[in-house]
This record gives C-alpha cells, structure tokens and sequence, in this order.
C-alpha cells in the first residue's frame, strides 16, 4: 500500500519543492487538492485526515490552524513554518544533533521543520554546548549570507523584476549589492537557535541577503579564551568529526591554515541542489569560526523536509535526497 502524502500550501516555494522530490516515488501517493479548495478549511480536513504525511507549508498562523484540523490519530504532521519549532510537543526536525533528536522525530507524530537559518547555526554551535567546550553564558556573534529564494514569492519576484531591468537598462541596481537585515537583532529563527544550543542568552546574530538566488553559509565567531579548555583549529575539527561521524548528509572538511577555497573565497553555493551541510573551521590559535554552508531550498527546507518523513516512516532517510 502506498503512503498517501498532503502538501497543504502546495504553491509555495517549499510545497512545490516537496513535490519535486516525491513526485518520482512509487512508494508514494500524493494527495492534490483543487486550486479553488486550497483555502476551504472543510476540503483541507479530508485531506489531512485521510494522509500518512502531512506537509504544512504555510505562514506561521495558517500552520497552527491547519494543524488542528488534524484528528487522525495516525497522521504524522511536518510543519515547515516557524509556529511549532520551540514547542515541546514537536519533535526538533534536526536528526543530526543527537541521537535523541533522530528518535524523538521517529517517534512522534508532530514534526517541526527547521528554519534554514537556524539549521546551520544549530549544526555549527551543539557540538560545542552540548559537550561542554563552550559555556552556555557565553556571548555568541554569527552572521550569514543567503540567496534570496528564502524570502518566498513576494522577495523572489522583486529581486528577478530588478534584476532584469538592471540588465536590460544597462545600468547598476541596489540589488546587485549584499543587504544586511533583521537589523532590530530579532531575526525569527533567534528562538529556535537559543532553545536546542542551551545558551542562556540569544546569539547576536546578522544576516545577509546576497544578489543570488539559493545557497547559505552561516559563521560563528569564537575566542579561543571562551572556551573551557585549551582548543586548537585541528582539535576543534576533530570535535566536529567525531560528533558527526556516520551522518550520511554532514561533510566536516579539514582545516586548513591558509584556506584555498575559492581563490581564497568562500563559495555558500557548493551545496546548492543538495541535502548536505558542509562545515569547516577557519581561523587561528587566537580566533576561530565555525561555518556551516547548506542550501537554504534544500538541508534549509524541502530536503531536511522529505529527510525527516523518510525517518518518521521508518525509511532509509536518503530516499528522494
């Protein structure tokens, strides 16, 4: 018997990359919705109740509303807004953290999709908190630069329309120029990134919108002194090797005193198309950073999406990916 998936807010960016990915599958069968329906609560019930899978890919509100239309017992939800990351009653969909948060995700019925974000930071700051080489009062800084897919339609279609005129008038655009913003410092993934790194206090963090359409690396900057104890580039990567050993999506590159890169420069896009998050350590004896580079579009959104049904299914977990 196929596994009978719902992608409520299939129009979106995210709702049509889910089914990008499992459109191919035998094993499954997606269930559509008419167009004219996709807003009639009543119609979105059916679906949701008579689905193994339920993908939420709405605003925040619309998502905590479409999951209480939920009363099968059996259907599992995975929500890929911001509304349900920080409640205790949704697994964290980061199974690469811990062994705990793969079997909370196999296990529970209510599944909280990561922001992009907050993927990368978590990825780059738990290995440090949860073994204890970083204090959890420690003051943390972070910034990052992504495409600009991750703002949705309304972003997607301001920045291509700019683009093209630049283009055609021949002329410079603000759009071709990086953009700091959430520049209040109370970017909406801050919650989600203080609750599963334990730090007692939100990152300080600041993002960067880039003049292209997808891929993401997010930098953590740390003093050597706000460690516990004595850390080095090297050991610092062997701590990253060792935690994310046999996590079949994390690549840990070697640290590397003077980075080749990309003609010394930092490519965010390697992972684009892809579900995997690479991270490396730059810096020195005095100054380090942990970055995280992962597709905003993919390990950000639809890929750790499908990730997490294949795991709560009980499937091998790079089925689609």
């Amino acid at each position: 018997m196929k596994i009978k998936v719902f992608v409520d807010g299939q129009e979106g960016t995210t709702g049509l990359q889910i089914h990008e990915r499992l459109n191919n599958r035998d094993d499954i069968e997606i269930l559509e919705i008419d167009s004219a329906l996709r807003k009639d609560p009543e119609a979105r019930a059916k679906l949701i109740n008579a689905s193994d899978i339920t993908f939420l890919c709405l605003p925040d509100e619309a998502a905590k509303e479409s999951a209480l239309l939920c009363t099968n017992s059996k259907t599992k939800i995975i929500d890929a807004s911001t509304a349900h990351r920080t409640n205790p009653l949704w697994a964290y969909g980061l199974p690469e953290l811990s062994q705990k948060f793969r079997d909370q995700i196999r296990q529970s019925h209510r599944i909280a999709n990561p922001g992009c974000h907050a993927t990368a930071f978590n990825l780059g700051l738990y290995p440090l908190t949860s073994k204890g080489l970083l204090p959890l009062e420690t003051p943390v800084s972070a910034y990052g630069i992504t495409g600009y897919s991750g703002g949705g339609k309304k972003l997607i279609s301001e920045y291509e329309t700019e683009i093209n005129n630049a283009k055609v008038a021949g002329k410079e655009s603000f759009i071709f120029a990086p953009s700091p913003y959430a520049l209040a410092l109370t970017h909406k993934h801050l919650p989600e990134m203080q609750k599963y790194t334990e730090l007692k206090n939100p990152p300080l963090f600041s993002p960067i919108l880039g003049p292209f359409y997808k891929g993401m690396a997010i930098s953590i900057n740390l003093f050597a002194s706000q460690f516990t104890h004595k850390i080095t580039p090297e050991s610092l990567t062997e701590v990253f090797q060792s935690h994310y050993d046999g996590c079949h999506f994390i690549e840990i590159m070697p640290y590397e005193k003077i980075p080749e890169l990309h003609d010394g420069r930092l490519d965010c896009t390697v992972c684009n198309d892809t579900n995997k998050a690479r991270i490396q350590i730059f810096g020195n004896e005095n100054l380090m950073q942990v970055t995280t580079i992962i597709d905003n579009l993919g390990k950000g959104a639809s890929g750790a999406a499908v990730q997490n049904m294949n795991i709560a299914l009980g499937l091998d977990e790079g089925i689609s990916l």
